[in-house]
């Protein structure tokens, strides 16, 4: 059985690990943590973390799970996401992508299996690649910019010191929703998500 590729968007670099776009791979790091595992290079142009992930009801473990930060800008994701899914035999209902989203919320956590990419370039560069929108996606909620600020500049600002503490909390219930999707399935996992 192939494992689950579980992939947190953002920017690659130091400058950008604060950043609002870099939330999926905050989720990423709060994962790792969970798994006890650190990530490393792979040829795919990616950083990744092989191990289990949660545990399944009855007590067994959870299944394999890759945990992947592509190395390339967010708007190219796509090359990185399609060589490790061939690398790994990984198929679109496998993947689980991470990633900002300007149209929820600050805090809000949203579970759904393809559909639109809402102008977001890294997800509309992971469908080319793979060649389906079929694949579950991860929203963290950011919010809007505030005023006229260009959207493009707010999800490139770190979250500032007032909405830490929030956003710690944000990134345990991602981390909580992807074990969810991987042990009990999307829907168990979308139920309790978004009836809370």
């Amino acid at each position: 059985m192939s494992p689950w590729l579980v992939v947190g968007l953002g920017n690659p670099g130091p400058q950008y690990a604060g950043n609002r776009h870099n939330v999926g791979q905050m989720v990423l790091d709060v994962l790792a943590r969970r798994m006890n595992g650190s990530f490393t290079a792979h040829k795919a142009r990616a950083q990744v973390l092989d191990g289990r992930l949660g545990i399944l009801p009855g007590g067994a473990p959870g299944p394999r799970v890759i945990l992947a930060k592509p190395g390339s800008y967010m708007n190219v994701s796509g090359g990185p996401v399609g060589a490790l899914a061939k690398f790994y035999g990984i198929e679109a209902d496998e993947l689980l992508v991470i990633h900002d989203e300007l149209d929820l919320p600050a805090d809000t956590l949203r579970l759904k299996l393809g559909g639109g990419e809402g102008g977001h370039n890294g997800l509309k560069s992971i469908s080319s690649a793979i060649g389906t929108k079929d694949y579950l996606r991860l929203r963290v909620g950011i919010g809007r910019p505030p005023g006229r600020m260009d959207p493009a500049d707010y999800v490139l600002r770190d979250f500032p010191p007032s909405e830490r503490a929030d956003l710690a909390v944000t990134l345990e219930e991602a981390a909580d929703a992807v074990e969810e999707v991987l042990t009990l399935g999307l829907e168990k996992a979308q139920q309790r998500l978004h009836t809370v």
